[in-house]
């Protein structure tokens, strides 16, 4: 008889803050099947689509399963290869050319089991810093503007979706969807339940939107344009908090005159809202208290948003007095953490040897590939091509024959197929040991399954190329366990062990405070909520939440993106792998309104094009009621979709070290046309 057992592990998306556990049943070292766990307190069991096909990649025939190096140009000229001698030709190269013109870039897949833990991805850096080579911060294609926004105000903190669930009147869900925050939603449907009003500010009519009691559907990019509004009204009406803005904001004196400019008739040119609708809905949310805004934690502060939109959003709690109390402030989100979360830190910056390093800015890397400058880039668990913006610029200097371009993954992608020179494969979430967090626990993700062909963990990879480069000290732990054990070595998690979750269902609860700066000392530097932000004024940027100007274009349609239930981002060759997410979208569709296809004669199901001044992409055109006029959505991650976007820095340079996450995303926004193929 096969020996069944049961391992404790949670799904390998990321969908933060909302990740849900599971039970491998594994017999004879194979999969039997995945459950989800009904006894985690984030998930209760619950798996969505995506978690559901999360089974379909062990055994999957598409794996990478042994190391290749390219023989030529094109998708299919690979020849494979043994671990010596691609780690050999990685290490030779990187000695020729120098630890400064080595870059590593680390993505959603090598979180795949430790996402909002970081175990590995700390263990990289560990490595970069002992070598001196450049490595760079992912939150520069995901939330990093934003939360560059919320930290000028000081609301990095979020209050938890449990104290929302129970506490809160309002919940506004601004630009956060239902398809990347389930375990949230289930708490929306609870403070929805108790009688809280339920509001929806997005681009298009959501899958949330059906849990709303009120719908507001803005012009992608002028969500800062509502929030200023909003203020403004707040402020005319006298609906502020005098008390707390008083007690525990700075620059409200300034902050008043400077909302004048910005009426509800402003603001509905660039919203698409009506003066009236504005209006009501800040009268509303500075009248119901305790309100809860929960904020989008990527596409919201991509295009003309940028970071402005989370720092005019994140001054709005602060005038209605919502911070610091149960059911108000900022809701989970993307990114961040609850107060008195943390984790040890194992990556060794204290000895990171002086620069010159390249910043944190995505047209900076872009600029260094074309200047050879970087000349071994080293992309783990990551689909460049489909995650930085233009490109097609990017495609032309990683293809250069002066670049060495590594790509570590489980399947291939865009990355892979169109310029890597080296394929390394990847262990699966179930062939390592990890551990993963939410804003409330830590969970173990248990080694289930052996590694699969010739695959390898990434900490096997980096210590192979630090014993060939002569590079001490990298891994100095017995096992990836210990390892993990150092990362949990902190108050937060009660000093919790890999041994000690394993006795307790496989968690650990997290010593936090469900409510958000409960003792209102601020992440600023006065400690208060900036108002006005002299630390804004030193970079350059407004010391007050303003509102940049539209982008200047002659194409009609603004272009947003995001997530549905079958996709999340580029994963597993997005998600072209899983037969399941597969079949239910197996081609890319553009969501238009129906009078901006009716005036391009185009029909539901047609084959179009979309140019933007960046690029082309092919599509399918799904005309729905659900998308306001002049405005289209797509899901992001398809592979050649970001060649349409915009990859002109947003932020300066001064900017970027301003928090310990990096900012330096790019504008990332596309206006387009559109036409039948």
């Amino acid at each position: 008889m096969p020996e069944h057992r049961t391992v404790q592990t949670m799904c390998p998306m990321n969908c933060h803050p909302t990740l849900c556990g599971m039970k491998a049943e594994v017999a004879d070292d194979a999969l039997v099947s995945i459950t989800g766990d009904p006894d985690n307190p984030d998930s209760a069991g619950f798996l969505c689509m995506r978690g559901n096909a999360a089974h379909q990649i062990v055994g999957n025939p598409e794996r990478l399963l042994t190391p290749l190096i390219r023989t030529g140009p094109g998708a299919e000229n690979w020849r494979k290869a043994g671990w010596d001698e691609a780690l050999d030709l990685i290490a030779d190269r990187m000695r020729d050319v120098g630890p400064k013109a080595v870059g590593f870039w680390q993505g959603h897949g090598n979180a795949a089991n430790d996402y909002g833990v970081g175990v590995k991805r700390r263990q990289t850096e560990r490595f970069t810093n002992l070598y001196g080579c450049q490595h760079w911060d992912p939150a520069m294609i995901c939330w990093g503007l934003g939360g560059f926004g919320l930290g000028l105000t000081g609301a990095l903190e979020t209050s938890t979706k449990e104290d929302m669930g129970a506490q809160s009147d309002m919940v506004v869900l601004w630009g956060a969807n239902t398809v990347s925050q389930a375990n949230t939603i289930k708490h929306v449907e609870k403070a929805k339940r108790r009688g809280a009003r339920i509001v929806v500010i997005d681009v298009r009519r959501t899958e949330a939107s059906a849990l709303a009691d009120k719908v507001l559907l803005v012009k992608p990019g002028s969500d800062t344009a509502l929030a200023l509004a909003m203020m403004h009204v707040i402020v005319q009406d006298g609906l502020v908090d005098q008390a707390f803005v008083a007690a525990h904001t700075l620059g409200y004196d300034d902050l008043v005159p400077h909302l004048d400019q910005y009426t509800p008739d402003w603001a509905a040119q660039r919203t698409g809202l009506s003066p009236d609708q504005i209006t009501a809905f800040a009268r509303a949310y500075a009248q119901t208290r305790p309100a809860m805004i929960v904020m989008g934690g990527s596409s919201l502060h991509k295009g003309d948003n940028t970071w402005q939109a989370a720092r005019a959003i994140s001054c709005l709690p602060a005038l209605t007095g919502n911070y610091g109390r149960t059911g108000g402030g900022i809701g989970p989100r993307h990114g961040a953490r609850s107060h008195g979360a943390g984790f040890a830190d194992i990556s060794a910056p204290d000895r990171r040897p002086p620069g010159p390093y390249v910043p944190n800015q995505i047209e900076a890397i872009a600029e260094a590939l074309e200047t050879r400058q970087v000349q071994v880039m080293m992309a783990l668990g990551s689909n460049m091509l489909s995650s930085f913006p233009d490109t097609n610029r990017l495609r032309e200097a990683l293809a250069d024959d002066a670049v060495l371009v590594v790509s570590y993954d489980i399947f291939m992608n865009q990355t892979a197929r169109e310029v890597a020179d080296v394929i390394l494969p990847g262990t699966i979430w179930l062939e390592e040991i990890g551990a993963k967090a939410t804003n409330t626990h830590v969970y173990l993700s248990d080694l289930a399954l052996a590694p699969a062909g010739e695959t390898k963990p990434l900490y096997d990879v980096y210590r192979g190329l630090a014993t060939r480069l002569g590079i001490a000290d990298v891994y100095p732990w017995p096992n990836q366990e210990a390892a993990i054990d150092a990362v949990l070595d902190h108050p937060a998690t009660g000093h919790a062990t890999v041994a000690d979750m394993r006795k307790n269902g496989g968690r650990a609860a997290l010593n936090i405070s469900h409510v958000a700066y409960p003792t209102f000392d601020f992440d600023t530097p006065s400690g208060k909520v900036e108002l006005l932000s002299a630390r804004a004024e030193s970079m350059g940027l407004d010391a007050l939440p303003s509102c940049a100007s539209d982008t200047d274009t002659a194409l009609p349609l603004a272009f947003a993106h995001g997530r549905t239930f079958a996709h999340f981002h580029s994963f597993y060759d997005h998600a072209r792998a899983l037969p399941a997410l597969a079949a239910r979208e197996p081609a890319p569709q553009l969501w238009l309104a129906p009078a901006d296809a009716a005036a391009r004669q185009i029909a539901d199901g047609d084959a179009i094009v979309l140019t933007s001044q960046h690029g082309s992409f092919p599509a399918l055109a799904k005309v729905t009621r659900r998308m306001p006029q002049g405005a289209v959505w797509m899901h992001d991650g398809w592979a050649g979709l970001n060649a349409l976007m915009d990859g002109a820095s947003v932020l300066p340079e001064a900017a970027l070290t301003a928090f310990a996450f990096s900012v330096g995303q790019p504008h990332f926004g596309a206006h387009v046309e559109v036409a039948r193929a």
